[in-house]
């Protein structure tokens, strides 16, 4: 399957991408010249400082709907809770750095980050074995991370539980009453090795028993946020974003 579409990707490339890019070079260079003819003086233009920017020119602004939504829509449930200070473990790093204007941080990662901020802790954790004691942290989230534990990716060791364990621990370590924002690949369950795995709905409900589920909404493969969707949509998705709001 991968290596079709590799060979469909490069066939795209050689007749088709590359075409494309041949004719915006030519276009950014009839607008360089146009612009030298009219430039105000403020500013030298020379050949040598030229740095093409040639893929910029759509109708619309990209983004990655998985990586865009899920923080979104966390940060919108922790405008709700207000805790005293949140628990990150490992989500994508733009979230803590704009959580933590509002909310005190602690955020850890098997990669820790140089970041320094206020109201923002940066610091190492394994999620297989987390240093905090049992059920102690009121507010924590763990978004797009589990899916790739145990895998090797990131330097972890191979391990084929090593998703099933880290949400134990974070289980363990939620406080009664304490809320856990959850997020990861959901649809047709399968692993992508080494990249991830796509869970099932029931899958995550049946590993985070016995805490309740507050919220499930939804980042189907057509995208957007379907805020409390219907758990029946994860079947008809290859590559959804489950978004999970559980309470212990």
């Amino acid at each position: 399957m991968y290596l079709k579409h590799y060979f469909i990707q490069l066939g795209k490339d050689i007749f088709i991408r590359f075409p494309k890019k041949i004719a915006r070079f030519f276009g950014f260079l009839g607008e360089w010249n146009r612009f030298k003819s009219k430039n105000d003086k403020r500013f030298t233009v020379k050949t040598s400082d030229l740095y093409p920017c040639l893929k910029d020119k759509i109708t619309t602004t990209p983004f990655d709907h998985h990586y865009t939504y899920h923080p979104a829509w966390a940060a919108r449930i922790l405008a709700q809770t207000k805790p005293a200070y949140h628990v990150d473990i490992s989500s994508i790093l733009h979230f803590s750095t704009v959580v933590s204007a509002f909310i005190p941080i602690k955020f850890y990662d098997y990669r820790p980050a140089d970041l320094k901020l206020k109201n923002l802790e940066s610091g190492f954790a394994d999620l297989k074995k987390l240093s905090f004691a049992d059920n102690t942290v009121p507010s924590l989230s763990c978004m797009h991370t589990i899916e790739h534990i145990g895998l090797g990716r990131y330097g972890d060791e191979i391990d084929p539980q090593g998703d099933t364990k880290s949400m134990d621990e974070l289980k363990r370590v939620l406080q009664p009453g304490g809320d856990l924002l959850f997020v990861t690949p959901v649809g047709k369950p399968k692993i992508e090795f080494n990249a991830h795995r796509i869970y099932s709905y029931e899958q995550i409900i049946e590993f985070f028993a016995p805490l309740t589920l507050k919220e499930f909404s939804l980042i189907p493969d057509a995208g957007g946020l379907i805020v409390n969707a219907d758990p029946a949509l994860v079947k008809e998705q290859l590559y959804g974003c489950g978004c999970f709001w559980f309470k212990k």
